[in-house]
């Protein structure tokens, strides 16, 4: 019989912020010692992380333990899943960048669930509109995921989404942050092709764009 997942939850994000990886490790295991189905994983550790990323938001969980939560959940899935990010990413190149902000906590928290959950990231740090476009389309992604914490930032992507585009090769792009949350419609009033207001929603919104992108 199954325990309860939201235990089990607390549990992994306790033993996350105790940098006991071993205690985590078990809680991703099954009663025969096997990983638990890729799903279950994913619903643990994505949830573990969102709460851990609140924590910090409401001053309970410092910076650091973000950092090294989501660290450990990324060794943790490549140990345990070592065939996740072939299953997932359907060889789509994926990047992620924060947008002319220096807030890098909620990339910081999307990158980490997304690798945990097998997706391979490239991480661009903190970028400018036309160095962005010209690394995106020279990397060739096809998947961009940006970052903003300003309005004046996220109002930028519009400018972003018309160069890309004038590269001649379709790139997804993805967009989350606080004016994003705030304006619900905004994320089509600049061009992008989606938005998510939590790591968990970023997962999905990943998913269905690596299937639209040709």
């Amino acid at each position: 019989m199954h325990d309860n997942l939201d235990d089990r939850v607390g549990r992994f994000e306790a033993a996350l912020l105790s940098l006991d990886t071993g205690a985590a490790r078990n809680l991703l295991m099954g009663d025969e010692g096997q990983p638990l189905p890729l799903e279950r994983v994913e619903g643990i550790i994505v949830s573990a992380l969102e709460h851990i990323g609140q924590g910090w938001e409401d001053g309970t969980v410092a910076l650091s333990q973000v950092y090294m939560s989501g660290r450990q959940c990324e060794r943790l899935m490549d140990e345990l899943r070592p065939d996740a990010a072939s299953v997932h990413s359907s060889g789509k190149r994926i990047a992620i960048v924060v947008l002319e902000d220096y807030h890098f906590l909620g990339m910081r928290l999307v990158s980490s669930v997304l690798r945990a959950s097998g997706f391979t990231i490239i991480d661009y740090g903190r970028m400018d509109v036309d160095s962005l476009a010209d690394r995106a389309g020279s990397d060739r992604i096809d998947i961009l995921l940006v970052s903003v914490l300003m309005l004046r930032s996220a109002l930028r992507v519009r400018e972003l989404r018309h160069k890309l585009d004038e590269g001649g090769r379709r790139i997804a792009l993805a967009v989350g942050g606080a004016p994003f949350r705030l304006d619900k419609a905004l994320w089509r009033e600049v061009g992008a092709d989606g938005s998510s207001d939590s790591a968990a929603g970023a997962v999905a919104l990943v998913r269905r764009l690596a299937g639209e992108v040709a």
